[in-house]
């Protein structure tokens, strides 16, 4: 559209932040106008058939007359250079990239040709006859197929006129009487085959609520032609693409969010359920991942008690901090309950579970480090007391004493706390080497048991070594086995038991390590209970 003088052209062209509007400004001051036009022409479906002219042509002010033939003008004033580039100069923002869909009218190209030319923004439009013609210029190309041709147009944004035919994927629409179409058959089959771009319609102005609709179905926004101007149809398409990014984001982040929580549900499900029923035994375990935003680690645990009353307890811990690690630690866990179950112990389990470790571990690097506890019920957890009142062989004070069995795979002992005196760790000096780390069908690798007599009122601490490799303060000083001993004593003289103990000993770590631990952590606490299993 022509300058009028009026400083619409300039205003637009300022308002989109163009090269134009510098220079447009600068010629204001010498009342030269400068008209601008659409280039026309067209070539073939999906090229350029417009932009807006480069040049511009200045007429003299009214009462100027023109400088004779050869005479030399006078120089002007020179001004620092703060502005745009001059007109026809390139510039660093790339072009607006605009595939319209229309029917063909002349009239209704011309009217958005005459509109982007008026708008003030730079736009690169482009031309597709129907749905069909548009879905293929839009369609992602195949990394194989796009080395063996020219790079494919990125469109920022598509104008689907509504009258445009819909060409679905039988040819055409045939009209159905029971179900007349509502217009939007094109825009639905451009929203099935190009659900990524950004979409304006055009609508005539008998189709404004037409228009609403449009966006009800997944357009960005509507205009109305003859009611549309150039800064509306550029404000539009902004919007549209800003709006489609939003959309896009929001998309991103409900699926983000939804995977976050079918993952949560995963890993809950992978932490094991205790099978402790008539164990009478005080059950509190608490686990925390090394990985951020994690449920899960490497470390594993399990506790079950079978049909001979026995109980048996594992704890582990594979190397590193990955998924990968994770998920070993489960296939670890679950292979050490079947095989319990079967009836295996001792060395006979931890051989055949070495075995698993290594068909299921991603490089021979990979090792895991464990603790087991074998509880055997003694006779006199379920021998009655003599009538003369006098404690049973094997009993205290007229409670049972316990045997237990004790192997360690280069895992930490656990400590045992007792009613009186400080926790103590249990022998570690019989423990064989980590899961992993020796081939044992050559008798290399051996786990040997530690026997074990549990006195009444005793409680069992076991741990991995995430919670010991905690830093206290801000050197390079670490927990260690002598401070957990130290720390579980403090809090144990207190009175504090099951949860109440664990959970306040996780929290001094934390607070003497300045934060988070950075390594997986997993903590089970077994108390001797005269009533059911409780489980904390």
């Amino acid at each position: 559209m022509p300058a009028t003088g009026d400083g619409r052209a300039s205003a637009a062209a300022a308002r989109f932040g163009t090269a134009d509007a510098a220079e447009t400004a600068r010629r204001a001051g010498t009342g030269t106008s400068t008209p601008t036009t659409a280039a026309a022409g067209r070539t073939a479906a999906g090229r350029p058939v417009a932009q807006r002219a480069k040049g511009a042509a200045d007429t003299g002010a009214p009462g100027r007359s023109a400088h004779p033939e050869g005479a030399r003008e006078p120089a002007p004033i020179p001004h620092p250079r703060t502005t745009s580039p001059e007109r026809g100069e390139p510039s660093d923002q790339a072009p607006y990239r605009l595939l319209v869909i229309a029917d063909g009218d002349t009239e209704d190209l011309s009217l958005i040709e005459s509109l982007v030319a008026e708008s003030g923004a730079r736009v690169e439009l482009h031309r597709a006859e129907g749905i069909e013609e548009a879905a293929a210029l839009l369609a992602p190309v195949p990394m194989a197929v796009r080395r063996n041709r020219s790079r494919p147009v990125d469109f920022n944004c598509v104008l689907l006129d509504l009258a445009a035919p819909a060409h679905g994927p039988h040819g055409g629409h045939a009209v159905d009487e029971h179900f007349p179409s509502d217009g939007l058959d094109g825009l639905r089959e451009l929203r099935r085959r190009a659900p990524h771009v950004a979409l304006v319609v055009l609508t005539d102005a008998a189709g404004a609520e037409l228009g609403a609709a449009a966006v009800a179905a997944g357009a960005q926004d509507f205009l109305v032609k003859r009611e549309t101007d150039g800064p509306l149809l550029a404000r539009a398409l902004r919007y549209a693409v800003e709006r489609k990014r939003a959309d896009e984001s929001q998309r991103r982040l409900v699926e983000a969010e939804l995977r976050g929580q079918e993952n949560a549900r995963l890993q809950r499900h992978l932490l094991p359920t205790p099978l402790l029923d008539g164990a009478g035994l005080a059950f509190t375990r608490r686990y925390r991942p090394g990985r951020r935003r994690a449920l899960l680690g490497g470390d594993f645990y399990d506790a079950v008690r079978t049909d001979d009353g026995t109980v048996h307890v594992v704890i582990g811990d594979v190397c590193g901090h990955g998924p990968d690690e994770a998920a070993l630690g489960v296939a670890l866990r679950i292979a050490w309950r079947t095989l319990v179950f079967a009836g295996l112990t001792g060395q006979e389990l931890l051989t055949t579970l070495q075995h698993v470790l290594e068909h299921e571990r991603r490089s021979d690097e990979i090792f895991a480090t464990l603790c087991m506890l074998v509880l055997v019920p003694g006779p006199g957890a379920t021998d009655a007391a003599p009538a003369d009142g006098t404690a049973p062989s094997g009993t205290a004070d007229g409670l049972p004493v316990e045997t237990a069995r004790l192997f360690l795979a280069g895992h930490p002992a656990p400590l045992l706390l007792g009613p009186e005196g400080p926790p103590r760790l249990l022998p570690a000096d019989q423990a064989g080497p980590a899961l992993g780390l020796l081939p044992c069908d050559d008798g290399l690798a051996a786990w040997p048991a530690v026997e074990l007599d549990l006195q009444p009122g005793w409680s069992l601490l076991l741990y991995t070594d995430g919670l010991v490799e905690g830093r206290v303060g801000a050197g390079s000083r670490r927990l260690g086995q002598d401070g957990l001993i130290e720390l579980i004593a403090d809090h144990h003289a207190t009175g504090l038991t099951r949860g109440r103990l664990v959970d306040s000993a996780l929290a001094e770590v934390e607070e003497l390590n300045g934060g988070s631990l950075t390594d997986d952590v997993a903590v089970l606490l077994l108390e001797r209970n005269p009533v059911p299993a409780l489980m904390g």
